[in-house]
């Protein structure tokens, strides 16, 4: 007994003699010796200070900590993040202002130096809080070729399971730059486009494989607008997409999850005719028929004058589809046809069926008022009554000027084409069957009540 306490004494003597040394030049998270005390006094001194938003007082402790043993603990950087931004909203001077940032910055980066590998607390997750922080902080003076580069770590190295914010953030980067020049990084936010389109439709099956709701609704909502943002980008012309996709689709001809992508990207930004959507459109419909390829065999079908097949192809499309935009387009497309074959009373049917999808459809409206233009006159053996026929021309090409404005320069066109066919003041004042001012209702497939003016 004697013995093991002599062996414990000189083990706690040699202990206390120790060198002391910081967590950061041993590489351990606390040091060893009187260092080790004091870095753990200090963490439990900088944190209920912070937690309580008491950063001036917190942040001399945990200086100490960042310095002497930055890996110690996870909360240095989480809760200095906070003493920080603190810090910056207190300095009025621009030159220390923009110093303290770059200690954000190195803050993000230790912090991935030491906790990367911690779960809590991926890299990729990490640099999208760095560039989120770093946006927030620098507003219009943010340096978008240097967010673009610590993003672009992240999904190079992490590919399919990048955390979807940095993914995010990483494409609203890309598109920053396309805004900056658009010759120049065209090519390059669509690649990235493609890139992220490929991560989150991954994600998704994953999520949606695992039944995971929360999940599922959070990659849709940054999915939907990465590709709201790219139809309404510039760079997403058809064109472009052609050069890029056309050699990718003959690689890629046999893999229909591609393929279905592809249809999609182009359908979305109305390259429903280009030549490589067609080729997408042949590769999946033999291997699993979609609204997508379906549609694009159609078109195909109209390009070479078979209006039977391409109505049945459409058709398909319009069964298959659970979108709106996509079974607006393809109704408008049906009316057309109609129209062609002076199938009047079809065209309307199908109008209303498009805009019901899309009530922004203009281009529906001057499609229904062509049919009505075209064969609405022929319901009335009076010459007086079938010019009324041009009051419900014009009320359509009204709608379609007001819904819509990128057809509103051409129904205005129309507009004033049409109405000098009115009934004149005289012919609507000698006519038992109308008057000025009252309604009148234009009978058979047309079947629309209108005001006599």
């Amino acid at each position: 007994m004697k013995t093991k306490f002599f062996l414990l004494a000189i083990g706690i003597i040699i202990a206390i003699g120790v060198k002391a040394q910081k967590g950061i030049d041993t590489g351990t998270p606390y040091g060893s010796g009187a260092d080790s005390v004091r870095c753990v006094e200090n963490i439990s001194l900088f944190s209920p200070y912070a937690r309580s938003n008491n950063f001036k007082d917190a942040y001399p402790y945990w200086k100490a900590v960042y310095d002497e043993c930055p890996g110690s603990n996870l909360n240095i950087y989480i809760l200095g993040a906070s003493i920080i931004n603190w810090q910056i909203s207190e300095e009025k001077d621009p030159a220390k202002r923009d110093a303290l940032i770059d200690d954000m910055m190195q803050l993000y980066d230790n912090r991935i130096k030491y906790f990367g590998n911690d779960p809590r607390t991926k890299k990729d997750n990490v640099i999208a809080r760095k560039v989120i922080s770093y946006n927030e902080l620098k507003g219009e003076n943010s340096d978008y070729q240097l967010m673009y580069k610590w993003l672009k770590e992240a999904v190079d190295e992490f590919g399919e399971n990048t955390d979807p914010q940095a993914v995010s953030r990483f494409i609203f980067t890309s598109i920053k730059l396309l805004q900056s020049d658009l010759d120049k990084y065209k090519e390059q936010y669509i690649n990235d486009f493609v890139k992220c389109s490929g991560i989150y439709d991954a994600q998704l099956k994953a999520a949606q494989a695992a039944n995971n709701e929360k999940v599922i609704e959070i990659l849709t909502s940054f999915k939907t607008e990465m590709e709201q943002n790219f139809a309404v980008s510039g760079a997403a012309d058809c064109e472009s997409l052609e050069k890029i996709y056309a050699a990718k689709v003959e690689e890629n001809k046999t893999d229909i999850e591609f393929l279905k992508k592809t249809l999609s990207i182009l359908s979305r930004v109305r390259c429903n005719e280009s030549d490589v959507f067609l080729t997408a459109s042949e590769y999946a419909y033999k291997i699993a028929p979609t609204a997508e390829s379906a549609m694009g065999l159609g078109t195909k079908a109209v390009k070479n004058n078979e209006m039977a097949t391409a109505e049945k192809y459409y058709n398909e499309a319009i069964a298959m589809s659970d979108d709106s935009n996509t079974k607006s387009i393809l109704y408008l497309t049906l009316a057309k046809i109609a129209n062609s074959k002076g199938q009047y009373a079809n065209v309307k049917q199908l109008c209303i069926k498009c805009i019901a999808e899309n009530p922004n459809e203009g281009e529906a409206y001057l499609v229904w008022a062509n049919a009505y233009a075209a064969g609405g006159r022929t319901l009335f053996d009076d010459p007086v009554l079938a010019k009324c026929v041009w009051y419900a021309v014009i009320d359509k090409l009204e709608k379609a000027r007001q819904v819509d404005p990128s057809v509103a320069s051409d129904a205005a066109k129309q507009i004033n084409k049409y109405s000098q066919y009115f009934p004149t003041k005289e012919e609507i004042f000698m006519h038992p069957s109308i008057k000025a001012g009252e309604n009148f209702l234009i009978p058979g497939w047309i079947n629309e009540t209108v005001r006599i003016r």
